[in-house]
C-alpha cells in the first residue's frame, strides 16, 4: 500500500510557475500510475494530468493543456507537477492519487474511481 504527500503549493500571481511535488512511500512506485486532480470551493474534483507507471505516457485536462506538466522520477518515488501560466482559476486543492498497474506502459486513467491511493493535498491560490 503506497503513502502519498504533496508538497509546494502556495499564493502566488497570475502568470507565474510553481512546481508540485507527490512523494510515494510504502509500494513499489514504478508500478503505480500517478494522477493529479483538484478541487475548487463549491465544484467538483476535476481531473488534472495524469502518468504511467514508465513516465512513457501523460494525459491532461482539457483546462490545462500546454501549459501544465507532468512527469516522474521513479528513482525518487515522486512525481512532479510543472504549473506554468498560471490563471485566478487555476486556484484550488491539487491533490496527487495513485493506482497499481502492471501494465506499466499503457495510457493512464483520467477516471477518479479508477485510483486507490490518495494524498491530503496541498493549496494553490492564483492571485489576479
Amino acid at each position: 500500500q503506497v503513502q502519498l504527500v504533496e508538497s509546494g503549493g502556495g499564493l502566488v500571481q497570475a502568470g507565474d510557475s510553481l512546481r508540485l511535488s507527490c512523494s510515494a512511500s510504502g509500494g513499489t512506485f514504478s508500478y503505480y500510475a500517478v494522477g493529479w486532480f483538484r478541487q475548487a470551493p463549491g465544484k467538483e474534483r476535476e481531473f488534472v494530468a495524469a502518468i504511467n507507471p514508465s513516465g512513457s505516457t501523460t494525459v491532461y485536462g482539457d483546462s490545462v493543456k500546454g501549459r501544465f506538466t507532468i512527469s516522474r522520477e521513479n528513482a525518487k518515488n515522486t512525481v512532479y507537477l510543472q504549473m506554468n501560466s498560471l490563471k485566478p482559476e487555476d486556484t484550488a486543492v491539487y491533490s496527487c492519487a495513485a493506482y497499481q498497474t502492471f501494465a506499466t506502459t499503457f495510457r493512464p486513467s483520467l477516471r477518479i474511481d479508477a485510483y486507490s491511493y490518495w494524498g491530503q493535498g496541498t493549496q494553490v491560490t492564483v492571485s489576479s
